[in-house]
């Protein structure tokens, strides 16, 4: 894609104040056509139309929690919702500085406790906000019992065709194993990031500090195991340092496990189910 000129034009169409001098695509957005405008702004087109009302849904959590958390986060301030189409539905916010915290990145910095201190203290936050307070909106209530059978039911019947057969038996151990014991997955529901990996969480490669936290595209009331399972990328040695500043995370391990086993399974059941061909062999690759 090397077209930005109809995507101007939809921003331009509701902010006609808005001179773009210049407009780049970034293309790691899976779920948006990401927008860089000006080299400061940061515009998300939902790609699917399953994405118009979850973004609708985004902007106003990200409006909501603005004043309870410890790091920026994106704050909307040009969006286009109400019966805009797939294309010219959209929400903008300034560009948060930074870089995202990939692991080569992670490795060359020294100073890592400060870095869990810093993740632990925005988790904990994050996990804290009355959002039912703060919005009128009901939000979606994820990572139920009912869900996750769901999830594994269409594992089986979408992946597993593609799988090898060891794999298959580990992953149907590995969901069985918490499905069949409901008790596992009786929780406190909070809000929750619910994409909470290294693309998403930006830092200062300068100083090695975390600058913000992008991509709320799937907050929701949910497991805030589901957020710390995100952070095993860096290894459980590092979550057990977050874990020393947010001391509920030790409750949540058989669940930080759990999800982060589901991780790859679902982004190959995305991309089967959304005709993403590169999502589905990213996903399956180690299975098959």
């Amino acid at each position: 894609m090397d077209d930005t000129g109809p995507f101007i034009r939809a921003i331009q169409t509701v902010y006609p104040e808005l001179a773009v001098e210049t407009a780049v695509f970034n293309q790691e957005g899976q779920y948006n056509t990401v927008l860089i405008v000006n080299d400061d702004l940061i515009f998300r087109f939902p790609r699917y139309a399953g994405g118009l009302e979850q973004l609708a849904l985004e902007t106003q959590i990200l409006t909501a929690v603005q004043p309870y958390l410890p790091l920026p986060v994106p704050n909307p301030i040009y969006t286009n919702f109400g019966d805009a189409p797939v294309g010219k539905a959209f929400m903008g916010y300034r560009r948060i500085p930074g870089e995202p915290l990939y692991p080569p990145a992670f490795a060359k910095i020294a100073d890592k406790a400060a870095l869990a201190a810093q993740i632990a203290h925005f988790l904990q936050a994050l996990h804290a906000v009355p959002i039912c307070e703060l919005i009128d909106e009901p939000l979606p209530v994820s990572d139920t019992e009912e869900e996750w059978w769901d999830v594994y039911g269409r594992i089986q019947t979408k992946l597993f065709p593609y799988m090898r057969l060891d794999a298959c038996k580990e992953v149907a151990h590995h969901f069985e194993s918490i499905l069949n014991d409901p008790q596992q997955l009786q929780f406190e529901r909070t809000l929750r990031h619910g994409d909470f990996g290294t693309g998403n969480l930006l830092h200062n490669p300068d100083t090695g500090q975390m600058s913000g936290i992008i991509d709320f595209g799937f907050t929701v009331l949910g497991d805030p195991a589901f957020d710390v399972a995100g952070l095993l990328t860096y290894g459980e040695p590092f979550v057990q340092a977050v874990a020393r500043h947010y001391p509920a995370i030790e409750q949540l391990w058989p669940r930080i496990w759990f999800y982060r086993g589901t991780f790859a399974l679902y982004e190959a059941l995305f991309g089967i189910e959304n005709g993403d061909e590169q999502a589905f062999q990213s996903g399956i690759e180690q299975y098959v």
